[in-house]
């Protein structure tokens, strides 16, 4: 027998020595077993059905399809985050290739909007929108939890009640002041919108665990964290501000532009199909959503989202 086998056998009894189970049956299991193919691994059939149209509509099925694409592109970010959220020797080419990952996800998802400003008729989804009513892109859990997992808990509380909460503030009550909830809420009595309150039925005490869980390892707790040999790798320093710009700047106003295509085709008092005062919400500049605020100068800060910079300076 080739001696490459044999060792490769011979690691194979280490492996299965070391957790206390018998090679021979393993062996014997693999007999048995089907070669790998192509849509078992990717799960091929089950994905391709859960797309269920609510309506007749052709475009809806894009709408459908395009959400659903995202949710998986949330899904492999939080995957990058908790990686490196978790690194117990964080180093700054790791936490920059991790930044970069997440990046391209989000440039994925910014540069994606074409496909639904370009690619669905505006009478078409004027039409199967009141069919989703009252879901909402905001019921997106997984954004929220990127968020969670990306800054600050401070950073994330809406900008009226910022002095009022640090870091002793019970989660539930920073909860309650988190800048999109006043995207779901009543200004002038408080009252809670059908799909805020769905929302926090099915989600809260999950996002609170998430909040908890990440209060001190969200990725700027960790930069924070490094030496300051390492806080000062330009690269890294390059890789934060292009992610927080990307975030919070590029994707929301692609999705913001997207959603004026079709929201205002019909008057500027179109509502979102949950009932949100969507522009004041997803404007960057009413709620100036910044994850790494020590990484902009106070100019950057202060015009934040006003400019809506196309760009914004590498630094060198």
């Amino acid at each position: 027998m080739d001696k490459e086998i044999i060792k490769k056998i011979d690691l194979l009894k280490d492996k299965y020595d070391a957790i206390g189970q018998d090679l021979e049956t393993h062996l014997d299991g693999l007999l048995h077993s089907k070669p790998m193919r192509y849509w078992d691994f990717i799960q091929t059939d089950a994905l391709l059905n859960l797309q269920v149209q609510r309506t007749t509509h052709p475009d809806e099925m894009v709408f459908l399809m395009y959400h659903q694409i995202n949710e998986l592109l949330f899904k492999m970010i939080l995957w990058e985050m908790k990686q490196v959220s978790h690194h117990k020797n964080l180093t700054a080419a790791f936490f920059t290739s991790r930044l970069g990952r997440i990046s391209r996800y989000f440039d994925m998802l910014s540069t994606s909007f074409d496909v639904m400003g370009e690619g669905m008729e505006v009478a078409q989804y004027m039409k199967f929108r009141d069919t989703l009513t009252p879901a909402s892109g905001f019921q997106s859990a997984q954004y929220r939890m990127i968020e969670i997992c990306s800054t600050d808990l401070i950073n994330l509380i809406d900008f009226r009640f910022r002095s009022t909460i640090d870091r002793d503030t019970p989660f539930e009550h920073a909860f309650e002041h988190m800048y999109w909830q006043a995207a779901g809420k009543d200004h002038k009595t408080g009252k809670k919108a059908y799909f805020l309150e769905e929302f926090e039925k099915k989600y809260k005490d999950e996002l609170i665990r998430l909040m908890q869980e990440y209060n001190e390892i969200n990725l700027y707790d960790k930069y924070k964290s490094l030496p300051k040999k390492v806080k000062e790798d330009i690269n890294l320093k390059n890789a934060m501000r292009h992610y927080d710009y990307t975030v919070n700047i590029s994707w929301v106003m692609h999705h913001y532009d997207a959603a004026c295509k079709y929201l205002l085709s019909e008057g500027e008092n179109t509502e979102a199909t949950g009932g949100s005062e969507w522009q004041k919400y997803m404007l960057p500049r009413y709620q100036k959503r910044i994850f790494f605020p020590e990484l902009w100068s106070e100019e950057e800060l202060e015009n934040w989202g006003i400019t809506n910079l196309t760009s914004y300076k590498i630094l060198i």
